[in-house]
């Protein structure tokens, strides 16, 4: 709780859920990321063993995390077919043609700014959660608002675009031709909009009115991306970290969303789901998406890998169409319309 000048009462802190849940998914997240990061720079061979972990323990699940979203109960499905009937086959042609007309350096630079603007999406989407769950938030309204959360984002792709990177976990990669003039006035900007944004916060906090967990969330958002796209000179290393950090943020803010959403009990048009979203069940709703997690992306994806294609290039391809089709249903399904009906403060 925030203390109060002149001795009254505390002020309850606006968490999201309560404070256990939100110091998982604003500092557990981000400390996740920093110490795999320090791991692998202190023992650079450790980046395969922790790539791998990330990629079916965080990664995969968080993708299969969105699916609960679309089919796993009848309304979500009869809503949201369309996503999966024509939207998976939409997405794949599209990958498919841009990989075979340009080959898959397209891919993988498609990949690597879609990335990193789906990631900031996320990360807004979730501060307007904070912002919303307490009136004292409610602050840098409009472009102002907006100028500071993207400023440290948006440095931080000019300045990985301007050191002109060829080559992305182990892939050949295509940068933005950017100007490293263009890269340091967006630094200054950045630094000179953080930096009000910090002696506002110091103001709030000496009047009593201080925003706490929209406050650390911003925090660590900024800290997030400067160090994995400004701070971390290996491009590979610095998507890795905000990878770890975006993927354990999107498992427990779905979680959380589900579980606000069957608060009132199991459903019987959803039992499964509404069975694993119940308060005290999140171990088993992780175990329940890791395990379908294991059974697509080992049982369809390299079986399909298998019989009708050959090589990295074809893995590259499919794995990227179900990458690419989980950013545009994200884009869709975060709606706050929508959210708000089901009982959540923003998305």
């Amino acid at each position: 709780m925030d203390a109060i000048p002149g001795g009254t009462a505390p002020r309850r802190i606006a968490w999201l859920r309560d404070a256990g849940f939100d110091s998982a998914l604003v500092l557990g997240a981000p400390a996740l990321a920093f110490l795999s990061g320090a791991v692998i720079v202190y023992e650079p061979s450790w980046f395969y063993p922790i790539l791998l972990v990330d990629l079916w323990v965080l990664g995969y699940h968080h993708v299969v995390a969105t699916f609960t979203r679309l089919c796993f109960d009848r309304a979500s499905y009869a809503e949201r077919r369309w996503m999966i009937v024509h939207l998976v086959p939409a997405v794949a042609l599209a990958t498919v043609l841009l990989a075979w007309a340009a080959g898959i350096w397209a891919i993988v630079s498609v990949y690597y700014y879609w990335q990193w603007f789906h990631y900031t999406r996320q990360s807004w989407g979730i501060s307007r959660a904070y912002r919303r769950a307490g009136p004292e938030a409610s602050y840098d309204d409009g472009w102002l608002e907006q100028a500071i959360f993207y400023a440290v984002p948006v440095f931080g792709i000019l300045q990985k675009s301007s050191e002109g990177h060829t080559r992305f976990i182990g892939l050949e990669l295509w940068t933005v031709p950017v100007e490293g003039t263009l890269a340091s006035a967006a630094g200054y900007a950045a630094f000179a909009l953080v930096a009000f944004w910090a002696v506002r916060r110091v103001l709030d906090l000496a009047n009593g009115r201080l925003a706490t967990a929209h406050t650390l969330y911003m925090a660590t958002h900024f800290a997030i991306f400067w160090a994995s796209y400004v701070l971390v000179p290996d491009i590979t290393l610095g998507w890795l970290m905000v990878n770890i950090w975006h993927n354990y943020q999107y498992i427990l803010f779905v979680w959380m969303f589900n579980n606000s959403r069957f608060r009132s009990g199991l459903d019987p048009n959803a039992r499964f789901l509404s069975y694993i979203s119940q308060s005290g069940r999140i171990g088993l709703y992780m175990l329940a998406c890791i395990a379908i997690t294991g059974a697509f992306y080992w049982g369809v994806v390299h079986t399909i890998d298998w019989l009708l294609f050959a090589g990295l290039s074809a893995t590259v391809v499919l794995y990227q169409i179900v990458n690419f089709h989980h950013y545009i249903v994200d884009a869709l399904i975060w709606k706050t319309r929508r959210a708000g009906r089901l009982g959540i403060v923003g998305a």
